[in-house]
């Protein structure tokens, strides 16, 4: 017999689902993640903020100094491309590593790499800063796939609308001040600074992990069986709709956001505005997400569907709007941070499509493929970039990434309206 849906609790459901706190209560905070104490709940929260402390310190710095040891924008999209190429074939192999060590064992050698990565940066060679790369990339996939794998198990599944905007809002502040802190400290400090804070990150991410103890048997997938053949679940994500979808969607959305921090540092650099206001360009443009609370007032109110939709089709206007403006460099700069807003109105839903989407029994698996939209954005659109340069000038770059959140924003209508 099907129980009867209560209206009065629906419609409550659905009037809360997508509240977002400004700032979330120890009480609001253990509510939502469950079962886990009050300190805890905070520790098991800075798994998200710890490593993005290590990532936004970074990411002007490293573009900027590809630029400089390469000298062409076309060399760094190649250097990029090399580099995701290289992390897809790796990413697919974090299930086995899981399968026969464990998650933590998997967290613990993200961390590792992470602060590998950042010496090998600093040193500021050429075959240092594309072993670097590597290594960072591949690094971030082994900490994010285990932190949605914790995440999947330690969250209540109906807790999840009101989960994903506090893990936003928690790393709000490394996004905001990372990008221009980098390049800052860097100039005005010391050329190692900036991979010193990432190391010293990598370092806390390790003692966190471990003070967690957030083992096998904490969570609901044991992993006790060998991980299939890639072929076999690429194929099974691939063909629920749901999972191809929000898959599209983030690949979408996280090529912009690539194109955003390796070419506005790059046409900063390159208008003479300077390396610093590249970095303050990237930094307002992430700072836009202390504003994830009001989208998700406004996503309450029309719906996923529509706020998606929405914020596709501004990013993409405005891109291309910001490359016609390439010749005043002041209001090109200033289009590309309005465009950033957009896309940042995006990310105030986080990943809630796969989250809501996924099976609990094949979570590890299919979460393998939906973060693998990273690499594939490190990948498809600077292959098409490095094409663009051979042809036209940096404008070009930003023009195909606005028709390109354009046509995600037309995808944006498969949404399903419940949500």
């Amino acid at each position: 017999m099907v129980p009867e849906i209560d209206p009065v609790y629906e419609r409550d459901r659905k009037k809360t689902a997508w509240c977002c706190l400004m700032v979330p209560s120890r009480t609001a905070l253990l509510a939502t993640i469950g079962t886990l104490p009050p300190g805890r709940a905070l520790a098991f929260l800075s798994l998200f903020f710890v490593p993005a402390v290590s990532q936004t310190i970074l990411l002007t710095v490293v573009p900027l100094q590809a630029f400089s040891l390469l000298g062409s924008a076309q060399a760094v999209t190649l250097l990029y491309i090399g580099t995701g190429l290289v992390s897809v074939v790796g990413r697919f192999g974090i299930p086995y590593l899981a399968s026969q060590f464990g998650r933590r064992f998997v967290f613990t050698l993200g961390a590792v790499l992470l602060a590998v990565s950042s010496i090998m940066l600093a040193l500021d060679t050429l075959p240092a800063l594309a072993t670097g790369l590597v290594l960072s990339t591949f690094a971030i996939a082994c900490t994010e796939i285990t932190s949605q794998l914790y995440l999947l198990d330690g969250v209540p599944r109906q807790a999840l609308k009101n989960f994903e905007p506090i893990r936003i809002f928690a790393s709000a502040g490394p996004w905001t001040l990372g990008p221009w802190l980098g390049v800052y400290l860097q100039h005005k400090v010391a050329f190692e600074a900036p991979y010193g804070i990432a190391a010293g990150g990598a370092a806390v991410l390790l003692t966190l992990i471990w003070s967690l103890r957030l083992g096998e048997s904490e969570v609901s997938t044991k992993m006790q069986r060998p991980p299939p053949a890639p072929i076999r679940y690429l194929h099974r994500f691939f063909v629920q709709p749901r999972l191809r979808l929000a898959w599209a969607l983030a690949a979408a959305r996280s090529s912009w956001w690539n194109m955003f921090y390796v070419y506005a540092p790059i046409f900063a650099v390159s208008s003479g505005l300077g390396a610093e206001t590249g970095g303050v360009i990237v930094s307002v443009g992430t700072g836009w997400i202390w504003l994830a609370p009001f989208w998700g007032w406004i996503g309450r109110r029309v719906g996923l569907r529509r706020l998606l939709l929405a914020g596709y089709a501004v990013a993409g206007v405005l891109s291309i709007c910001a490359a016609a403006a390439f010749g005043a460099p002041i209001i090109g700069a200033t289009l590309l941070m309005l465009a950033a807003l957009g896309t940042e109105t995006i990310d105030g839903a986080g990943n809630l499509l796969f989250l809501r989407a996924v099976h609990p029994y094949e979570r590890s698996e299919m979460t393998t493929v939906f973060v693998s939209f990273r690499d594939v954005a490190q990948v498809g659109p600077p292959a098409a970039c490095s094409v663009l340069l051979l042809l036209f000038s940096l404008p070009s770059v930003f023009v195909a990434a606005g028709l390109m959140m354009l046509a995600a924003s037309t995808f944006s209508r498969h949404i399903p309206r419940r949500l």
